[in-house]
């Protein structure tokens, strides 16, 4: 069974996004339209498929905050669980970046069990992705 998810989402002219998850994020582009050029195009969003949609561009955040643990968190979001090098390294090349955070970098249940760090940013078309680093890994599905 694999153990990968596979989420398409509206993102607006796919150049800018490319440079977003690309660049900026250091995603690697994988498959792409071939009938309909500069329909869709995948992205390897840390060992998940990630499909980027053209679309127009997204002027409005349509996103509602949530009350989640110690705070409210944006809501639709994605994200991914990174491993503390990686996720250190992202957080400081999107603060180099002047990157806007919807929710700058924190520690959430700082010294419990389940202590992580966190931050949500946006892409281009305003999809929010939540970033995070689990300090106890086999915390993620602890029951």
């Amino acid at each position: 069974m694999a153990n990968r998810f596979h989420l398409a989402i509206p993102a607006g002219d796919l150049s800018v996004a490319m440079k977003f998850y690309c660049d900026l994020l250091g995603c690697k582009r994988g498959n792409a339209e071939f009938i309909y050029p500069d329909a869709w195009v995948d992205i390897n969003f840390w060992g998940n498929e990630l499909t980027l949609h053209a679309t127009e561009p997204n002027k409005k955040n349509t996103n509602e905050r949530h009350n989640v643990d110690m705070g409210n968190v944006s809501v639709p979001h994605f994200g991914v669980h990174l491993d503390a090098e990686v996720f250190k390294n992202l957080k400081e090349k999107l603060i180099q970046h002047n990157v806007k955070f919807i929710d700058p970098p924190y520690i959430r249940f700082k010294g419990e069990t389940g202590e992580q760090a966190t931050l949500f940013i946006s892409d281009p078309s305003l999809n929010v992705i939540e970033l995070k680093s689990f300090k106890n890994k086999e915390m993620l599905f602890a029951s």
